[in-house]
């Protein structure tokens, strides 16, 4: 079982670090937080996490300039990274891409927390469709972004504000689902369940070839299909998840929850995996659940079709 001060939660640029402090929030700060920005508001509300100033001159250079420059503070930081991640195995990134410090530090984070010897599954966000010259800046954050990350989720602002809209939600308050899945993760990881899971396992499973992503489920408990399209209707962009090879799945439940119930949802989402797809199980009771099931899946060695 891990110790809190193994795993980070880390926002990178504004948006970043407004989920960072809601997930840091809802996990009851049983994991570390850092915020990066060159913005000070970012930084608001937070007692006891730690912060990394990218300094403010950046803001004035315009969307364009930003990102280099952004790569280029974070790396100067990097021996104070190296400090913060000592004791780290596990980085749980947020970003927003787009802009200029997500775009530009997100990726350098990564490649300097990877290299500490920590796994780091980063969720990114990307710009609504009607921002093309963003969407384009994005595109290449999250590609090198991807490229140090162990699992890189892309999420979908479109699909995030579309969900919210009907809820009656503005789209910031989408964050709820990020949040739900850093608690999922970190709740995972740090607490002895029915079925206990590790860092080993994580690793076994992120280290497959092919591309990776993240679903959370919820719903009542008897109602397997409820939460798996609970869990397809996440706000990612699209992406095939039939003939994964790797998946690792954690389901919660409250009391009364049942070893027959938790096989009943663990074989609803593992049915359209590869065959001979590794699967790694781990469930856990959550008296605060009653009646329903939180389901989060982490899916590896998927192919673009």
């Amino acid at each position: 079982m891990m110790e809190s001060s193994q795993i980070l939660i880390a926002g990178v640029g504004s948006l970043g670090c407004s989920w960072a402090k809601g997930a840091w929030s809802k996990c009851n700060s049983e994991a570390d937080v850092l915020l990066v920005d060159a913005d000070d508001d970012s930084f608001a509300a937070v007692e006891s996490g730690r912060i990394l100033r990218l300094g403010t001159v950046v803001d004035q250079l315009g969307c364009a300039a930003l990102p280099p420059l952004a790569e280029q503070r974070m790396r100067s930081v990097s021996a104070v990274v190296r400090k913060i991640m000592e004791p780290v195995e596990l980085v749980i990134l947020l970003t927003g891409l787009g802009g200029g410090t997500g775009t530009g530090a997100a990726h350098e984070f990564a490649r300097q927390a990877r290299l500490s010897g920590a796994v780091v599954i980063a969720v990114a966000a990307m710009p609504f469709e009607i921002q093309p010259t963003r969407l384009e800046i994005a595109e290449d954050g999250f590609e090198r972004l991807d490229k140090f990350a162990h699992v890189t989720v892309r999420l979908s602002l479109e699909r995030l504000a579309r969900q919210a809209r009907e809820k009656g939600r503005t789209w910031q308050m989408g964050a709820e689902w990020v949040e739900d899945l850093v608690d999922g993760l970190v709740r995972t990881l740090l607490r002895m369940g029915l079925i206990n899971l590790d860092l080993m396992d994580l690793r076994t499973i992120v280290e497959q070839d092919g591309k990776s992503t993240l679903l959370v489920g919820m719903g009542d408990a008897d109602a397997p299909e409820q939460i798996l399209h609970s869990a397809m209707m996440a706000p990612l962009a699209a992406l095939n998840v039939g003939g994964a090879t790797g998946c690792l799945i954690q389901i919660e439940g409250g009391l009364g929850m049942t070893l027959s119930q938790v096989d009943s949802v663990a074989r609803l989402f593992t049915e359209a995996l590869d065959s001979d797809a590794q699967v790694i199980l781990g469930a856990r009771v959550s008296e605060d659940l009653h009646n329903n099931m939180r389901v989060v899946t982490l899916l590896s060695g998927i192919v673009d079709d």
